[in-house]
């Protein structure tokens, strides 16, 4: 796994690829979500993110009560209990997001197959999120520049904002 980041790394010059459209303003970061994504669900960009949709969190409750999007409700990852999101109306519109888009898109695909029908994968996460100036709050609904950073090695993708590990 190590040899595949550090090549990823190496090749970031290559130029901004797209999947079906969709991009983060950084091309190194670019290339990693083209390459560490499956593509497997819908996508949708920062940029083009429908804010009165429902935004599912699918980081891990340390990351979560660091920062979320607004509104955003806890659902995670390694834990995900279908019964987080049993209230939700199955037609409504839904992003989930985590970090980076990884995590996010197999809680996506998991919506998918319990009939949920419009579920869309943030592309690049709540990086990409802060990294293009929009606010993330605290626990109290408080504005805020933290955003945990998952790991050393994903963190380099949080360009604006506070990273914090916990």
């Amino acid at each position: 796994m190590k040899k595949f980041i550090v090549s990823l790394l190496l090749t970031t010059t290559m130029g901004v690829f797209s999947s079906d459209g969709q991009e983060v303003q950084n091309s190194g970061y670019q290339f990693v979500l083209k390459n560490l994504l499956s593509h497997s669900v819908n996508e949708v960009s920062v940029e083009a993110c429908d804010t009165t949709a429902i935004f599912l969190d699918a980081r891990e409750w340390v990351e979560y009560d660091v920062s979320r999007l607004p509104g955003a409700i806890w659902v995670g990852y390694e834990d995900f209990d279908p019964e987080r999101v049993a209230a939700l109306d199955k037609s409504a519109k839904v992003v989930v997001y985590c970090s980076i888009g990884y995590r996010s898109e197999k809680i996506a695909e998991r919506l998918d197959s319990a009939g949920f029908t419009d579920v869309s994968n943030l592309y690049g996460g709540i990086f990409e999120w802060k990294n293009q100036d929009r606010v993330v709050v605290t626990s109290n609904d408080q504005e805020t520049e933290e955003v945990h950073g998952y790991s050393r090695m994903w963190a380099i993708w949080l360009k604006k904002g506070i990273v914090v590990f916990e």
